[in-house]
């Protein structure tokens, strides 16, 4: 079985079904196995800026399914909850990035690994460094722990962990 990490993130309501959800539906495959999840985060949208914020995590999952068939469900995952892709960094109901494959490096018109951003994106750094801050990132010769170091502060300000109190989710900053 190969260890895999995916990256969830949504920003049209309800964004945390949507997320749960997508989950639901990767543990019902026979070839998919969830090992671990980090917390919700609740992010501003990079890239296109005009936009409601998101919800992100990351999961590990091991799988006997080459990265092509995983991305394959990936996308078909997206494309059931309704994904648009309409504008590059747009709103969506659920993506699903596969950020790294095994360590592999892997380069085709479909699918690039490790994800060619992951090393830029708070948003997916932080919720990676709670399932395995030591994941060595080859392509930048770096871990994740090194990797969130770089990030500027201000873009880690902008992850905030979503906390459950008394079943309303509130909202606590990276960091504090």
């Amino acid at each position: 079985m190969k260890k895999v990490y995916i990256a969830l993130g949504s920003n049209i309501q309800p964004r945390l079904t949507y997320l749960d959800q997508a989950i639901e539906e990767l543990a019902k495959h026979d070839k998919i196995v969830i090992n671990g999840q980090s917390s919700v985060y609740e992010t501003d949208p990079v890239g296109f800026v005009d936009q409601e914020q998101f919800l992100n995590m990351v999961i590990e999952i091991e799988t006997d399914l080459d990265p092509n068939s995983l991305l394959n469900v990936c996308q078909t995952i997206e494309q059931n909850f309704g994904r648009k892709r309409e504008i590059k960094w747009g709103p969506r109901t659920i993506d699903l990035d596969i950020l790294v494959y095994d360590q592999e490096d892997i380069e085709t018109e479909r699918l690039i690994l490790p994800h060619p951003r992951l090393h830029e994106r708070a948003f997916v750094l932080i919720p990676l460094a709670e399932i395995n801050p030591f994941l060595y990132i080859a392509h930048v010769d770096k871990n994740i722990t090194e990797l969130l170091a770089k990030i500027p502060a201000q873009d880690k300000e902008g992850v905030v962990k979503w906390q459950q109190t008394n079943g309303v989710r509130e909202s606590k900053r990276f960091g504090s």
